[in-house]
């Protein structure tokens, strides 16, 4: 059993893999190997994007990768792999992301990524730092992780789904902000997990677990 990070240039890997390092360890969950290459990327057990920055330009080093999008789609949409997009990985799942200028997601879970827009003025944009999550549903995923658990999230755009039962989790700054999307053998975190200590690190182990 091998997990993949998908390395396209977006973003410092080390802590994602570190953190998915240990928990593998700790679970027995196999190997874990940070990936540009899709042909790993097509024969992994379980597939993780993340992405830091803007939405425009992650979506645009993932798919200047030639055939990194599409094996990941492989794997994951027509393989089942189970798939964890983080932060900006999350967001790209969207039908659409309004950041700069519109652009297409993949389209995995319906909805648009648009501005948070804190109902309180003295909120500050960007988001960033300790939030109580709020569990909307169960999932395997969040096994263990209940309401008032924190998460750390730096991001000044959300995902605003289409379908509230893909909405798996949330947050409230200055009004509810998506924290956990999911739907199938997909799922997605707004916070960075592998920053979130115990409560990330449950996420993480309960990922590479998770038979669906």
């Amino acid at each position: 059993m091998t997990t993949v990070i998908v390395d396209y240039e977006s973003g410092n890997l080390h802590s994602a893999q570190k953190a998915f390092q240990r928990m593998a360890a700790e679970t027995g969950g196999g190997a874990v190997e940070v990936t540009s290459d899709p042909d790993t990327v097509r024969r992994a057990s379980r597939v993780v994007l993340p992405g830091d920055g803007a939405f425009p330009a992650c979506r645009r080093e993932l798919f200047d990768h030639r055939g990194l999008f599409e094996a990941i789609e492989e794997a994951v949409i027509h393989g089942g792999r189970p798939f964890m997009g983080i932060c900006i990985g999350m967001q790209m799942m969207a039908t659409r992301g309004l950041e700069y200028t519109e652009t297409p997601g993949f389209d995995w879970i319906g909805g648009t990524v648009g501005p948070i827009a804190p109902a309180d003025p003295g909120l500050k944009i960007p988001h960033m730092g300790w939030n109580d999550l709020v569990i909307d549903r169960p999932h395997p995923v969040l096994e263990g992780v209940e309401t008032g658990h924190h998460a750390y999230f730096v991001h000044s755009f959300q995902f605003f789904v289409d379908d509230p039962a893909h909405l798996l989790a949330h947050t409230d700054y200055g009004g509810q902000v998506t924290a956990v999307v999911g739907r199938d053998t997909i799922v997605g975190t707004q916070f960075h997990p592998e920053k979130s200590q115990a409560t990330g690190l449950r996420i993480i182990a309960n990922f590479l677990r998770w038979a669906p």
